[in-house]
Formats: structure tokens, sequence, C-alpha cells
């Protein structure tokens, strides 16, 4: 890594060859599908490639490659992890139409979400804000709080605000 970072391409190029399997065997110890894994290692590498010149030679290449590997890998599982609850599967034979009994409850969801948005857009600016970003958008306290200028504690503080009243006008 010290010579990389002196400019020789060819030592990165040799780093970079003999980390992958090993950034690879760490991916895939997290995730089961194999394009996450691979997508996780190239995060990795990117950082690498991004903040190479962090590393002091005079200190292991290991624990930091480790810690950088182990961030991107818990980022991405995060991600992930909302991603996941945010979606929600739909069986392609559910019947379309509302002659089956069982779709009135459809209905009665669309009434119960349109009843959320307005809950949701009768709350304080600055609750509403804080919802949307974490809860809605998914971003971190980090991401939210830059996007908003607003503290970390703030922003919790309001979300949380945001979430009792909610609750009680929804009766949850």
């Amino acid at each position: 890594m010290a010579a990389a970072q002196n400019g020789d391409q060819v030592a990165y190029a040799a780093l970079l060859r003999d980390l992958l399997p090993y950034l690879r065997a760490m991916a895939r110890r997290r995730f089961r599908q194999a394009e996450e894994a691979e997508d996780a290692v190239q995060d990795i590498l990117l950082t690498l490639h991004t903040v190479r010149h962090s590393y002091d030679p005079a200190r292991p290449f290991r624990p930091w490659i480790v810690t950088i590997a182990r961030r991107r890998i818990a980022d991405r599982m995060v991600r992930l992890g909302r991603r996941a609850a945010n979606e929600m599967l739909s069986a392609l034979d559910d019947d379309e139409t509302f002659s089956v009994p069982v779709t009135n409850s459809d209905m009665e969801t669309a009434v119960q979400a349109r009843e959320a948005v307005a809950a949701v857009a009768d709350l304080p600016p600055g609750q509403r804000q804080a919802f949307e970003l974490l809860k809605v958008q998914g971003l971190s306290l980090n991401e939210a709080s830059a996007a908003t200028g607003l503290s970390v504690t703030a922003l919790k503080v309001a979300t949380h605000r945001a979430v009792l009243a909610l609750r009680r006008r929804l009766g949850n």
C-alpha cells in the first residue's frame, strides 16, 4: 500500500489482486446472494481507492482495510434492510377485480393509507420533515442531519414526537 501511495501502479494492481479473494470471502460470509456480496466488494474497493491517501504506512495495513470492509458491509446490510422493510411481496395470480370479497380489504387499506398520509401532512413542519426523512425515505440520522442542518438529537426528538402524534391520531 505504501508503494501504491507513492504512485507505483504495478504495486497498486498487485495489492488489489491480492485483496480481492479476502474481501470476497468477508462479503460472502455476510450475504446470501452472490450479487450482493460482489456489490459489497465493489463498494469496499471504491472506498479503498477513495481513501487510500489516509493510510499511514507506519501502521499495519490489515486492520485498516478490515475496518473499511466491515463498515462498507454494514452500510450495505442497513440499506438492504431498509429496502426489505419497504417492499411488499405480490403474487402474480392475485385477483385484480373487486368481485372477490377479499379485495374489499384492499379498499379499507387504501382508506387507511389516505388517513395516514393526511396525519403526516398535519404534523408540525419540523416533525413532518424528520419523520419523512428518517421513516419514509429511510435516511440515516447522519444523512438527515446533513440534509436539514439539525442535530442528530433534534432529529431523534422530532421523530419520536411525530410517531407519538401519529399513533394517537391513527389509534395504533
